[in-house]
């Protein structure tokens, strides 16, 4: 009964949901309406700020670039090829597949959500030796266990507020930095875990789809089997002079390569020595640079496997900036803030950490980033929370005020089931040579995050401090 509901949710997906760049541009106009009759903002006030906040997410695009076409690279060499083959030979159905993916893509995802493109790299390459999987399921399988990044070591608005000279404490939001102790090691933070862990992939088993018939990766791709690719390797080698030239030996020198890789290892090795396990985009990404020199061993391969890796980014280079436009949108015209206005007004000591909850997801679909989203509603959110914590301990405010914070989180990260924007993390990787939009997708989340809606929320009322 449950699969068969998942099979209407998806079809009437299919049927009705546009593309994720019309999303954006719906999402843009109603975020737009929504500031025009709610706030004092003049029409050009509200154009203003989206164009102004056309340029804040340049960085935070280029960085989501970089780390899929690096990682996607060291999926190319011919180790990690290896690698794959034996993995997919302990892998022999669909089924294993599916747990697999959904495991790992939680665990990995606890580390970085940045990591997720190896998970998709893989999950790809396991459909192509695993036959009977449906492959736009597996691509949701992906995509979810993403969620779990919100309760790991990658967690902005946790890091955040144990960040020196944070803009809540600059503000006098917050007199003191806030212990990881109280958001990603609470026992609420850990419920969570295993919520994405356990329970996630014992929900996606129930709702494995019973027709997979057209819907393997070989039935979706457009290319032939003629247009196959060769390997990196074979690419390379075909360039090479028929006579002996410098230039060839330069192109392919193992030695002046691997040097360049040592370095940037011995600059890793420094950085975790002095900073512990602080994981950020930047240094994954340089992480995942030279992990790719070392695998390619020569500058030409790796030359060739990052322009294969660059070839299916236009998504993310054309589309952040509108969502980073309706970012501008809510800053410039105090959308966010009558949000947390009308928080505050109904707050409780019971529905705090709920309405926070549902405040983190709802503002998501406009601030599709946990820590844009938080610099928006935080500073309101935990202002209340302070006011309802009057007359408790030190600790006790400290500890609601961490609930709070992360109850944005945590609606943030599971209202992207329901937001295609971070699907372009991986669609990049699995959609290649397909036709496959994110309506094909988004169907698949519907009962699991009605599910997740209700036990999230149960954890974040009842649960203890």
């Amino acid at each position: 009964m449950i699969s068969a509901l998942g099979k209407i949710f998806t079809d009437l997906f299919i049927r009705y949901m546009p593309s994720a760049y019309v999303f954006a541009l719906l999402l843009t106009l109603f975020t737009g309406f929504m500031a025009f009759i709610w706030t004092d903002a003049s029409f050009m006030n509200i154009i203003g700020g989206w164009y102004n906040g056309f340029w804040t997410l340049l960085a935070f695009g280029m960085q989501i670039i970089l780390v899929i076409i690096t990682a996607y690279s060291i999926a190319q060499s011919a180790p990690v090829e290896k690698g794959i083959n034996w993995i997919a030979g302990f892998i022999k159905t669909p089924g294993h597949v599916y747990l697999f993916v959904l495991i790992f893509s939680a665990l990995f995802s606890l580390i970085s959500f940045g990591m997720i493109v190896i998970v998709a790299i893989l999950a790809r390459e396991l459909a192509k030796k695993v036959k009977g999987l449906n492959y736009p399921f597996l691509i949701a399988c992906v995509y979810f266990g993403l969620g779990s990044w919100v309760a790991g070591a990658s967690s902005s608005i946790a890091l955040l507020l144990n960040t020196e000279n944070n803009f809540l404490i600059e503000a006098g939001i917050l007199s003191d930095l806030i212990p990881t102790s109280y958001t990603l090691g609470s026992a609420l933070n850990l419920a969570m875990i295993v919520l994405f862990i356990v329970v996630g992939p014992l929900l996606f088993l129930i709702l494995i789809p019973k027709n997979n018939k057209q819907k393997e990766l070989s039935d979706l791709l457009i290319l032939d089997n003629s247009e196959k690719e060769t390997s990196v390797k074979a690419e390379a080698e075909s360039y090479q002079l028929p006579f002996r030239a410098v230039s060839d030996i330069l192109n392919n020198s193992a030695y002046l390569q691997m040097t360049i890789a040592i370095f940037g290892f011995i600059y890793i090795g420094h950085y975790f020595y002095n900073n512990g396990f602080d994981l950020n985009f930047n240094i994954i990404i340089f992480m995942f640079l030279m992990i790719g020199l070392f695998l390619h061993k020569t500058p030409l391969r790796y030359s060739i496997s990052m322009k294969r890796s660059s070839r299916n980014i236009s998504g993310i280079l054309f589309q952040y900036p509108f969502y980073a436009g309706i970012m501008g949108i809510m800053f410039s015209t105090g959308l966010g803030d009558k949000i947390g206005e009308m928080q505050s007004s109904i707050a409780t000591m019971t529905n705090y950490p709920f309405l926070a909850y549902v405040s983190g997801g709802l503002v998501n679909f406009a601030i599709p980033s946990a820590g844009g989203e938080f610099a928006v509603i935080g500073p309101s959110i935990i202002t209340v929370v302070k006011e309802l914590g009057a007359g408790l301990s030190e600790s006790e405010v400290t500890s609601m005020i961490a609930r709070a914070s992360m109850s944005i989180a945590y609606g943030e990260s599971l209202s992207n089931a329901l937001q295609p924007f971070y699907l372009l993390i991986i669609f990049p990787v699995m959609a290649a040579g397909t036709k496959l939009q994110a309506r094909d997708i988004m169907g698949f989340f519907v009962i699991p995050f009605i599910l997740f809606f209700i036990i999230q929320s149960a954890l974040l009322v009842w649960m203890p401090l």
